[in-house]
């Protein structure tokens, strides 16, 4: 697993030019060459220092003033310059350390980081390495050479690090709601039925979703608020729109499928007569206002949503749980939204959801490992999956890969008009995926193996030696 790899790391080596620097060559006044470095790089350098007690080196073959100058500035004592057997310097390190290769990270970019990426524990490369590195390197990251890589990737490390720590005392956390239900690793799958805006603007819609959904056995059904004037961007406002309730401008038309205080009034009740949880995803501040009326257990962030801080801390301060959707996002974004709720409150009630923006998303593009991924970068949050794509099979496997809440959408028909229809399940799928879910998970078991007593009868018929333990049991 890529995070416990991290926290494993002590030294973190790496090439200089065209990693550290841009690769281009200047001169001074002199003529004498010198190197372009980025201040977040020497950042990174401190910061691997000073929070993860991770030391730096460069194993490189220049030979320029300016590294040595920029290497005592950083109070870089691993300095190897001019070096023309790169494997050799990484072994000749290990020995005098007294290291591990697992302990080591390496980042490099060219040709000549081919062989000493081999050695490393961990490796990277920036986004404009050499196409083959990039096939050898574990992580390739977002940044280029000399813009930032080398920071990005201790900042990974730092984070393992900072994870590692409190694992022992996270791990496996559990999140309880108001209505009592649990989400987390060890309870049942928390599976919700997004019904978003597949009511249509319709209360009596609502309800039924809402009673299919119970009829399912799903855990929650979700529906999605705005404030139409705040969300549509005001160059849509009046773009014409053909919609069941005639051609009408697309502000209008979103002014239509948005429910006020009285159907969420409705709502709330209907939900808690039929004995289901509900909360919403909340698109703009005013919206987390106006939903603070009822007791919801919950708050979605939709993947859209993830960068908008304004509103995220508007939801902290409700204190209630919050669910992070993940589509569309990089890992900086994620990392900086979780660290933004960290920042606020260092045990708040967080979930993170993998997902992939794209309606319906293709199979290719599901990224199912992502979710092993966020688990072992955050083990102290509850790891879930919020799906777009047709068909059960997919989610099911979700669960086998440790999402410990699912989200689909949820329509009465996929015919329906609507944008969200397509790439929503009906409710006789919606009883199939819940069914498969719970199989699967008792399926699962506890990882001890052991012998049923379903085959002591088969073991006395087809075995020839019987283990001393099961002799003087009855196999009749």
């Amino acid at each position: 697993m890529l995070n416990e790899k991290l926290s494993r790391i002590k030294l973190l080596l790496t090439d200089c030019d065209g990693v550290l620097t841009d690769g281009g060559v200047y001169y001074g006044e002199t003529g004498e060459e010198f190197k372009k470095f980025d201040i977040r790089d020497g950042m990174g350098v401190e910061r691997l220092r000073n929070f993860a007690g991770v030391t730096t080196g460069i194993i490189t073959g220049e030979l320029s003033p300016s590294l040595i100058k920029r290497a005592e500035k950083l109070k870089i004592a691993e300095l190897h310059l001019g070096v023309k057997d790169k494997p050799a310097a990484f072994k000749e390190i290990l020995a005098r350390l007294e290291l591990q290769p697992e302990e080591i990270a390496y980042i490099g970019d060219d040709t000549n980081d081919l062989e000493v990426m081999k050695l490393a524990g961990v490796t990277a490369c920036p986004a404009d390495a050499i196409s083959f590195i990039k096939e050898v390197a574990g992580i390739i990251c977002e940044a280029k050479g000399g813009q930032g890589c080398f920071r990005e990737f201790a900042e990974m490390i730092i984070a393992s690090h900072q994870t590692s720590a409190k694992a022992a005392s996270s791990a496996n956390s559990v999140i309880e709601l108001n209505t009592g239900k649990k989400i987390g690793k060890g309870e049942p799958c928390y599976i919700i039925a997004e019904i978003g805006i597949n009511h249509n603007g319709s209360l009596e819609i609502a309800k039924q979703l809402i009673d299919e959904a119970v009829a399912a056995k799903a855990s929650a059904v979700k529906f999605q608020k705005r404030t139409p004037e705040i969300c549509v961007p005001k160059d849509q406002w009046d773009i014409m729109r053909d919609t069941p309730w005639g051609r009408i401008t697309y502000i209008d038309y979103k002014r239509k499928t948005e429910f006020g205080i009285a159907e969420y009034a409705t709502i709330d009740q209907y939900c808690k007569k039929q004995g289901i949880d509900w909360f919403v995803s909340t698109w703009d501040v005013e919206a987390v206002d106006f939903m603070e009326r009822f007791d919801t257990p919950l708050y979605k962030l939709a993947s859209a949503s993830l960068t908008d801080f304004p509103l995220i801390n508007r939801i902290l301060l409700t204190g209630k749980p919050l669910m992070l959707s993940t589509g569309m996002s990089t890992y900086k974004e994620i990392e900086d939204a979780v660290n933004l709720v960290r920042a606020f409150d260092e045990n708040y009630p967080l979930l993170v959801a993998h997902s992939t923006s794209a309606y319906p998303c293709k199979p290719e593009e599901l990224n199912l490992k992502m979710i092993q991924t966020l688990g072992d970068k955050y083990p102290g949050l509850p790891i879930g999956y919020s799906g777009h794509e047709t068909g059960l099979a997919t989610t099911v496997a979700a669960v086998s890969l440790g999402a410990t809440f699912v989200e689909r959408h949820f329509t009465l028909d996929r015919a329906m008009w609507g944008s969200d229809h397509a790439a929503s399940v009906e409710p006789q799928g919606f009883q199939r995926l819940v069914r498969d879910i719970h199989d699967v998970e008792t399926a699962t078991g506890d990882g001890v193996k052991k012998v049923y007593e379903s085959e002591l009868g088969p073991m006395k018929r087809l075995r020839v030696n019987i283990g001393e333990e099961y002799r003087d049991k009855s196999l009749a």
